[in-house]
């Protein structure tokens, strides 16, 4: 096999969809992807996507929240963004990246008014698996080099 694809999944807190993101990504297609995440506006990693990821045998309790400013020396194929606000604000990336948009909904946000752990548990763990559908497709959908 040639070169990894570089794979950026860009998010506004780079706590949650993006790190589910690039979780999966390493763990299903780590021979052909070379994931990363970021955040246009970092926050701390979400302890529930934490746990939900865990559930299905994805550890991504050592990631770290980062700005996108930490990865803007990476020469990225594809910058996916995985929320409205990233896209809307996705800086320039120098190089031959190619931005697309995969939006996925914010689970935090459909969590808050959950009346239980279990229901709001529900909602990140849909999350998740629609990801995880998603970068099974890859890199053959995003036709990288």
């Amino acid at each position: 096999m040639g070169q990894k694809c570089k794979i950026l999944f860009l998010c506004t807190g780079n706590s949650c969809r993006s790190q589910m993101a690039e979780g999966w990504a390493r763990h299903l297609k780590g021979e052909a992807i070379e994931a990363h995440s970021a955040g246009t506006d970092p926050q701390s990693l979400n302890p529930l996507a934490v746990e939900v990821m865990r559930e299905v045998g994805v550890d991504i309790s050592g990631h770290a929240s980062k700005h996108v400013d930490a990865v803007m020396s990476v020469p990225f194929d594809y910058v996916v963004t995985v929320c409205g606000h990233a896209d809307a604000t996705c800086p320039r990336f120098p190089g031959e990246a190619k931005v697309v948009h995969h939006g996925f909904d914010d689970p935090p946000k459909l969590a808050a008014d959950a009346q239980t752990e279990e229901d709001a548990m529900a909602h990140y763990r849909r999350v998740r698996d629609e990801i995880q559908a998603y970068v099974q497709t890859l890199p053959e959908s995003l036709h990288c080099p």
